[in-house]
């Protein structure tokens, strides 16, 4: 999916201010063993953003391959509810797909077991929407004990699936709860606005019982308590432990803010060699074999000013740059080789490339440099810095100005791959088909340590100053 800024924006009501990423070639996941709950009565609340498609766990509670209850997302995309123990417990899954990479998710479970009408046993909300279409519909007999709040014999777990270390989930998560002896409907957990958006509310009134649990993702400690990363807000003390979590995993990229990442979903006619990691906000172009790797970003802009930062671990023949997302991802040649090409980027060589052209614009890139990108859609202007040293003789006082000398559209002689009115998005790439270039790309919500906390004045985290009037690329501004 692809979306313009302004997508899922919210304004007013409760804010978010934390989410945690989950990275699946981490292994990371959350655990807890509690004592013995209620196990017929109980509902699950999650906002999630999907990094990949494919078979991940979401929550689950078992003991091991015979006993166990989870949600997770199919191999198909589908949400999945299945309880087994030795035999069939239950199985509901959604009739519908979940493979927006750019978008939240609310997701509500409700349990009561102990009702006469079997489909009024489990209820499935998404986006404060009851889901009443279903591909497989096993309810729940009535009193089933869930393999939930067991006892510490049996594990909760969020982001892993029960019976082996596998299925680990890839994205982004906020506001996790489990409210236990009540089955709640999503006005619970969130409203509609004005704009008909579902939005969140703030969940600290609710009453979640003694082996409930509320996430909100705040600390960035790895023990399990009150300062760790699976703090538990419920008053309870169900603190969760985590295994392969980092404090950088803690980001600002939630429900009430979302920011753009690198979008799996999207390809371009010659072949990428991988597909983006750490919350979609990473890359490593891995393959020699002739294959050209090319990544863009979720959101595209046509109008504002914007500002995000590209750490180039691996050169190799890294570029990085702006352009129509549309147009570029269907040539079969590197974007360069074309007149217009649709974009234009900054090289390895510090050369802007552009139109079957290049031509000087600033230093070499080295291992680990931060690339800075300053884009004035308001008035089609480009600014690439380089370790916090804007490019071209450039200054940040031109940069704040608008001052249309030393930008990259300046130097090549033309505005035509921003002012189409066309909207723009971000990509990187090794158009050298024996390229190993990676990147680590800071919307605001950075996978690599910051040492400065820079910010645009409101949202992000980035290593350089942000020139003033420049936002995160993020749907709050």
């Amino acid at each position: 999916m692809v979306a313009i800024l302004g997508a899922n924006s919210v304004s007013g009501g409760y804010e978010v201010s934390n989410s945690l990423r989950f990275n699946n070639d981490d292994s990371a996941f959350l655990s807890l063993t509690q004592t013995a709950g209620n196990r017929r009565l109980l509902t699950f609340s999650t906002w999630l953003k999907r990094s990949s498609l494919g078979d991940q766990n979401i929550f689950n509670g078992g003991n091991s391959t015979s006993e166990f209850t989870a949600l997770y997302f199919t191999s198909a995309d589908e949400l999945f509810l299945y309880d087994y123990r030795g035999a069939e417990g239950m199985s509901l899954k959604l009739n519908r797909k979940f493979r927006d990479v750019s978008a939240w998710y609310h997701i509500v479970v409700a349990f009561d077991t102990t009702q006469s009408t079997a489909s009024n046993r489990v209820k499935f909300y998404v986006n404060g929407v009851q889901e009443t279409s279903f591909s497989s519909s096993n309810y729940p007999a009535q009193n089933l004990d869930l393999m939930l709040n067991v006892n510490s014999s049996f594990t909760t777990r969020i982001g892993r699936y029960p019976t082996s270390s596998s299925l680990y989930f890839d994205g982004y998560m906020c506001e996790t709860a489990v409210v236990e002896d009540s089955q709640l409907d999503p006005t619970s957990f969130g409203e509609f606005d004005d704009n008909n958006v579902w939005i969140p509310k703030d969940l600290s009134d609710l009453t979640f019982g003694d082996e409930a649990f509320y996430l909100k993702y705040k600390q960035t400690g790895t023990s399990q308590n009150s300062s760790g990363i699976g703090a538990d807000s419920s008053g309870n003390d169900n603190h969760y432990a985590v295994s392969n979590f980092q404090a950088i995993d803690v980001t600002e990229d939630t429900c009430t803010n979302n920011f753009a990442t690198l979008n799996p979903m999207i390809r371009n006619r010659y072949s990428n060699s991988k597909e983006p990691e750490d919350g979609n906000c990473a890359v490593r172009f891995t393959d020699t074999n002739g294959n050209i790797g090319k990544e863009f970003s979720t959101f595209g802009v046509n109008s504002g000013k914007w500002y995000w930062e590209v750490k180039v671990p691996v050169v190799a023949r890294a570029y990085v740059g702006v352009g129509y997302m549309q147009e570029m991802s269907a040539f079969t040649n590197p974007y360069y080789d074309n007149n217009p090409s649709k974009g234009f980027a900054i090289n390895y060589n510090g050369q802007l490339e552009y139109d079957s052209t290049s031509t000087s614009y600033g230093s070499s890139l080295s291992n680990n440099d931060i690339v800075q990108i300053a884009l004035d859609m308001d008035n089609h202007l480009c600014w690439f810095g380089i370790n916090g040293t804007w490019q071209n003789s450039a200054t940040q006082s031109e940069i704040e100005n608008s001052t249309a000398s030393n930008d990259a559209t300046t130097k090549m002689g033309t505005q035509q791959n921003l002012n189409s009115g066309e909207f723009v998005f971000a990509f990187v790439s090794d158009p050298s088909s024996s390229g190993k270039a990676s990147f680590d790309i800071n919307f605001g919500n950075p996978t690599f340590s910051i040492s400065s906390s820079n910010n645009d004045g409101k949202y992000g985290n980035f290593e350089y100053a942000v020139p003033s009037g420049y936002y995160a690329l993020c749907t709050k501004r």
